[in-house]
């Protein structure tokens, strides 16, 4: 009786295996936007991600391969690089797609980085604190980008 039960036992713990599949696809890679705000305007670059998959990639041993698609309705994962090419603090208010976000102070001649989630949809970027700045457009399409084939990435 003992016998059958250590062999049931361990049949039972055998057969808990991780809920996570090895061929599920893997997130994506934050997509990077460069915003530059000087006296006059602020400047997005690109002007629309998460429309393909992105022409860069993290390792170059497979940047002839493309990048696989997800099938998610999950926001873009986004890292806004700032520059504040102005003598005055500000912050980025970002607008559309039904939210309303506004980052950290930037602070006069000085670099930042904020992370945001962003779903598709367009958006505008303005400068708080600096009402001459014409605010930039920014549009996120639903494509995302599986890291499935960058070596080194969670």
């Amino acid at each position: 009786m003992a016998v059958a039960g250590l062999i049931g036992a361990t049949a039972l713990i055998a057969g808990c295996g991780e809920s996570r599949h090895a061929n599920e696809q893997r997130p994506n890679v934050s997509t990077r936007i460069s915003v530059t705000i000087s006296p006059k305007e602020v400047i997005v670059q690109p002007l629309e991600i998460g429309v393909r998959a992105e022409p860069t990639q993290e390792a170059p041993q497979n940047e002839k391969d493309p990048e696989p698609p997800i099938k998610t309705d999950k926001p873009l994962d986004v890292t806004i690089v700032t520059a504040n090419q102005t003598p005055t603090d500000a912050k980025l208010m970002i607008r559309g797609a039904g939210m309303e976000r506004e980052t950290e102070t930037v602070f006069a001649r000085s670099p930042g980085s904020f992370p945001v989630e962003l779903e598709a949809g367009s958006y505008t970027i303005t400068a708080v604190g600096l009402p001459d700045a014409k605010s930039a457009h920014l549009t996120v399409g639903k494509y995302r980008a599986s890291s499935q084939n960058d070596v080194l990435l969670p």
